[in-house]
């Protein structure tokens, strides 16, 4: 009888001693990457301005990418102007905001870098390469935008990993949808930006909405 005390006092003390204890949850990378920083969190501040602001910005300022395109080509900053922007600070190329429709040309799907060429004016040959993932060269869509600057960042670091969040975050919402095969001859119709291209280059658009069909 006084062993079963005994162990009945321990066992009330381990519940006493377990009802004061607190889970503490294990955070995850992107948590503990963002408690490291200072609560710098790139993709999150991508997510909440991308419906409200970026797609928007995009609609608003984009123009059909075969008058971009030819007026980028004869006067680069009348088309930034009007379709573009690029920060005051450094020699960043203008990025034109365009709207992209045609016929693929040519598809490269292989890679992580893959792409599609499209003709945008039915002549037959590519007039602009689309980034389709999951590795996206550049950062395009953040350089489009007139309302995000190098200045309200910490240092350049902070700002490459916000012009990255760009490309992850169309990766996941966009790309990964996109079938893979079977999209030579398919109509492409984007909504996007890309750099202004050296000469003889094909622009580099990366796209904020992308559909492939018909």
């Amino acid at each position: 009888m006084p062993n079963f005390k005994v162990a009945a006092a321990f066992a009330v003390a381990g519940v006493m001693a377990l009802s004061g204890c607190k889970i503490i949850k294990t955070p995850t990378a992107e948590e503990a990457a963002e408690a490291a920083s200072g609560g710098f969190n790139p993709n999150r501040m991508v997510a909440e301005i991308w419906d409200t602001k970026v797609l928007s910005y995009l609609d608003r300022k984009a123009g059909p990418f075969t008058e971009v395109a030819a007026l980028a080509g004869s006067d680069p900053q009348a088309a930034g102007a009007k379709y573009g922007h690029k920060e005051k600070q450094g020699s960043a190329p203008w990025t034109f905001a365009a709207r992209l429709s045609g016929t693929i040309v040519k598809a490269e799907t292989k890679s992580r870098s893959a792409y599609v060429e499209v003709d945008a004016d039915s002549d037959g040959k590519a007039d602009a390469r689309v980034q389709i993932g999951p590795a996206i060269r550049g950062t395009a869509i953040r350089d489009t935008l007139d309302f995000v600057n190098f200045n309200e960042f910490k240092n350049q670091i902070e700002w490459a990993q916000f012009g990255k969040a760009f490309n992850t975050h169309v990766n996941g919402l966009v790309l990964e949808k996109l079938p893979r095969d079977g999209l030579v001859g398919k109509k492409l119709d984007a909504v996007g930006a890309y750099p202004l291209p050296a000469k003889g280059q094909l622009p580099l658009f990366v796209p904020a909405r992308l559909t492939v069909g018909g």
